[in-house]
């Protein structure tokens, strides 16, 4: 097996690198290996991304059982590295493109990595509130997955913060287990799907807080409330709840490529479903890609075309050189 901190054996030049190690930068080193090309994987925390993290996945097709992010995990890691792939413990600080050739700069390392192809798989992180008591509760009261962590507030009061589909449909997932869920919004009406606010609607366990915004998060030792103001009449009002769920958007993890490929409004890479971006040679796969819908399942696909594509231009690269 492949040691994942082994950084000083890491090449000078790849086929492939692909940036990010989650479910769509494993399954394009799986399918890269197998095809034969070089391929480094570089993967700044643990193998699987996100994933590792997350308490269980249960709509992941052939786990008709639940199984656990970290278990999830190890077998992406271990199958990506089954047929060669370098899978690695690293952080792309710089990227540059030049012509055929495209340089990956990494932390702690005093020389770029060459590579004919780059699959960009970074992923995109969930959006913070930025306000007072959100950090220091973070994993202590403070959650951006219920289905990672509904299960702990059984017969508790939470507060859920957003107004799309993911705040309307986690709220309802909550009160499988919370007492009572405070879905607290900055506008008057949510912005989710009819079938979304329908499901809120008729959830008497959901209170919708709306014209607010929470300003801080309190407690001791963990969450007791929230403050939140009234954009409306500018009064605050303090909430008793044991736990704050925050469900207002994803960021993509795009620096440093950002300055070289397109984004779109909300700053993930723009790639159709070729996965092909406007940089000859590099492509976006996963959840860093603008596109309708972000799983696991998605990912994985994207993972598959990407090296797929890879393999087609480095199989051009080589006749034309």
């Amino acid at each position: 097996m492949h040691d994942f901190f082994d950084t000083a054996s890491i090449k000078d030049s790849y086929d492939l690198v692909i940036i990010g190690g989650g479910p769509a930068g494993c399954t394009a080193a799986l399918y890269a290996s197998r095809d034969e090309l070089s391929s480094l994987v570089l993967e700044k925390n643990g193998p699987g991304g996100q994933i590792g993290i997350t308490a269980y996945v249960d709509n992941h097709p052939a786990f008709p059982e639940t199984i656990s992010g970290m278990e999830l995990s190890e077998k992406y890691y271990l199958h990506a590295t089954k047929f060669g792939a370098d899978f690695r413990n690293g952080e792309c600080v710089d990227f540059r493109a030049n012509g055929l050739e495209k340089e990956i700069y990494i932390a702690d390392r005093a020389k770029p990595v060459i590579a004919k192809t780059v699959i960009i798989a970074t992923g995109s992180s969930p959006k913070k509130l930025d306000i007072p008591g959100e950090s220091k509760y973070f994993g202590h009261g403070v959650s951006v997955c219920a289905t990672c962590d509904g299960n702990f507030y059984k017969g508790k009061i939470v507060a859920a913060v957003g107004g799309g589909n993911a705040a309307l449909e986690e709220s309802d997932y909550l009160t499988r287990f919370a007492d009572k869920v405070y879905l607290i919004h900055r506008r008057d009406e949510f912005r989710g799907t009819k079938l979304a606010q329908k499901l809120v609607k008729q959830n008497r366990k959901i209170e919708p807080v709306l014209n607010s915004v929470v300003v801080s998060i309190n407690g001791a030792g963990s969450v007791s409330s929230v403050d939140v103001r009234n954009l409306l009449t500018a009064e605050n009002k303090r909430i008793d709840v044991d736990g704050v769920f925050v469900f207002i958007g994803q960021k993509p993890e795009v620096s440093p490529f950002d300055n070289l490929i397109s984004v779109d409004s909300e700053g993930f890479l723009i790639a159709d479903e070729s996965t092909v971006t406007n940089i000859p040679g590099v492509f976006a796969a996963g959840d860093v890609r603008a596109k309708e819908i972000r799983q696991i399942v998605t990912a994985i696909s994207d993972g598959a075309v990407a090296a797929k594509m890879a393999g087609r231009y480095i199989q051009k690269y080589s006749t034309e050189g």
